[in-house]
């Protein structure tokens, strides 16, 4: 694969459809793209789009051992309805393992730690072998996130792709309605923004969709989207 001008991609990509982004890494990557999902309700775009562009693409689902049962049900509901090819994913120690060794309270007293067991590290041994990675992140989700690019590179791993980076809410939920998509069961009990079960609350009116994860504490990403500098790695 010929080196890639990571500079001008983005400027040709800022306004793209998130289908003709899909479409180029498709062609560019081929087998050697992937992408990951959370299974939510606003994942379904994305995970329509992939299926009706690139079916044979694996999407990585990470199963910490903390999903609510509505979320590992409406995975396995999508699976179904998109035919999608989904790989799971696992943190290298077993849940009751880590309880045993942290306490049942470890997503309280260090979330950040919970979140590098149960997700980031699962997620790094996932991606071995693959040169792009696709994800639904957006814009208009964290302050964090308003400041990535579409295409991000990585010290060590593969080139991320966020097709979805300028869509809002308004448009993610327009295309549900128009492409007729299931939801999570729970959205209509408020979980607007849904991760592990003891992290994530029901959103109260007013509040931005992601108030109901890690509530109570300034947390706002899990890790996996973070832009780590070379001492940061070393440090895990």
């Amino acid at each position: 694969m010929a080196r890639l001008n990571i500079n001008l991609l983005n400027n040709q990509f800022e306004n793209a459809p998130p289908a003709d982004i899909l479409r180029w890494a498709r062609v560019t990557f081929g087998p050697k793209v992937v992408a990951s999902s959370s299974f939510q309700t606003q994942s379904l775009p994305l995970l329509h789009l992939i299926s009706q562009i690139y079916p044979e693409m694996p999407v990585i689902f990470l199963d910490t051992g903390f999903h609510f049962p509505e979320t590992l049900a409406f995975r396995d509901e999508l699976q179904a309805y998109l035919g999608l090819k989904i790989i799971i994913a696992r943190p290298p120690v077993e849940k009751s393992h880590l309880i045993a060794r942290y306490g049942e309270g470890l997503y309280r007293h260090d979330p950040d730690l919970c979140c590098y067991i149960n997700k980031v590290e699962p997620m790094r041994r996932a991606l071995i072998g693959f040169d792009a990675w696709i994800s639904g992140v957006r814009r208009d989700q964290t302050a964090y996130r308003q400041e990535l690019s579409v295409l991000e590179t990585q010290r060590n791993g593969p080139l991320k792709i966020y097709p979805m980076l300028n869509w809002t809410r308004e448009q993610i939920f327009e295309y549900i309605q128009q492409h007729q998509l299931p939801t999570h069961p729970l959205l209509a009990k408020g979980y607007r923004s849904i991760g592990c079960a003891p992290c994530t609350r029901p959103v109260l009116t007013g509040d931005d969709d992601r108030a109901g994860r890690w509530p109570g504490s300034d947390k706002t990403e899990c890790g996996l989207h973070f832009k780590l500098t070379y001492a940061q790695e070393e440090a895990r």
